[in-house]
């Protein structure tokens, strides 16, 4: 009997999937049925995301092994207390470099002023030489396999890096920190901070008055992680006060971001619309069905989400 798998993400979703997914099973040497329905005691693997066609109940797939999730954030289906199924979230490579490009751009752009440069372009010669990358501390927050590929990418083009996660973490050629005392260390001595952590209840406003008015005055700050990380209000205030001299921003609280928000007109803020690490569906299809081949051979799960961390 061939396994089913269903694409449980939308239509507009499948149109941009079909062919990658089965493109990667037939790579893989799987023969199996790639539906967008079926009766769920049928259903072998359940591709999933956000705002497509979600299963209320996960209860009736008695037979299902596990879901798959396209996307790296899994806070919208870790939750369903009806989710007994092994869940794995999203690690793809063309995801990773997309995150790597945008986290590297724009740390850059911040480092050498470029926004200041432009603005000033009035006619006047002003031979303002920014500081070498091995002078600005940058700290990133979150040591996941995103924030882990941007802290070494960053720290391969010069820049002292300041890694902080939840838990203790070694890498080579970054400073690792963990728990409250090394988040306030990180903080008091960042210049750029780039956030890659997961939404959970931990992370919260982890960027609030308290924690923003550690940074040294003039920081600056990069957010392709997730909209719940920031206190909206106290980043605000920072930036009109000048404790944050830029917020770069890509994520946010609600999605599309507001017409009205004060985030599109502030002068200190740039506003991206969700782009920083897209899942592209060729490269990530051969993750699933990496998984899907594991599934059906009986051998562990890439990238499962730990479901008492929430990620």
């Amino acid at each position: 009997m061939k396994p089913v798998i269903l694409f449980a993400a939308g239509a507009t979703r499948w149109r941009h999937w079909e062919a990658p997914l089965r493109a990667a099973l037939d790579e893989a040497g799987i023969d199996a049925e790639l539906v967008t329905e079926a009766e769920p005691e049928t259903v072998d693997f359940i591709l999933f995301a956000p705002g497509g066609d979600i299963p209320p109940d996960f209860t009736a797939f008695t037979r299902c092994k596990a879901v798959l999730s396209l996307w790296a954030g899994v806070e919208r289906i870790v939750g369903n207390p009806t989710l007994t199924q092994p869940l794995c979230r999203m690690v793809d490579p063309g995801l990773t470099q997309g995150m790597v490009e945008y986290v590297v751009g724009h740390t850059l752009r911040l480092h050498l002023g470029i926004d200041a440069v432009l603005a000033s372009q009035n006619g006047r010669w002003n031979p303002a030489v920014p500081p070498l990358a091995g002078e600005r501390q940058v700290a990133v927050l979150g040591l996941g396999a995103l924030g882990s590929a941007c802290a070494q990418a960053l720290a391969g083009l010069g820049f002292p890096v300041l890694g902080w996660s939840r838990r203790a973490r070694d890498m080579d050629g970054i400073t690792c920190l963990h728990g409250d005392t090394g988040l306030r260390t990180a903080l008091s001595q960042a210049q750029i901070v780039v956030t890659l952590l997961p939404a959970t209840p931990e992370t919260e406003n982890l960027l609030n008055a308290e924690t923003l008015a550690l940074l040294p005055r003039g920081a600056a700050l990069i957010n392709p992680g997730r909209g719940t990380l920031i206190d909206d209000a106290a980043l605000l205030q920072a930036l009109d006060s000048g404790q944050v001299r830029q917020a770069t921003l890509d994520v946010f609280r609600t999605e599309p971001l507001p017409p009205d928000h004060p985030f599109w007109t502030h002068p200190r803020v740039t506003v991206t619309p969700h782009i920083a690490a897209e899942t592209r569906p060729p490269s990530a299809s051969r993750v699933l069905v990496e998984n899907i081949r594991r599934g059906l051979a009986g051998e562990p799960f890439l990238h499962l989400v730990d479901r008492s961390a929430g990620y």
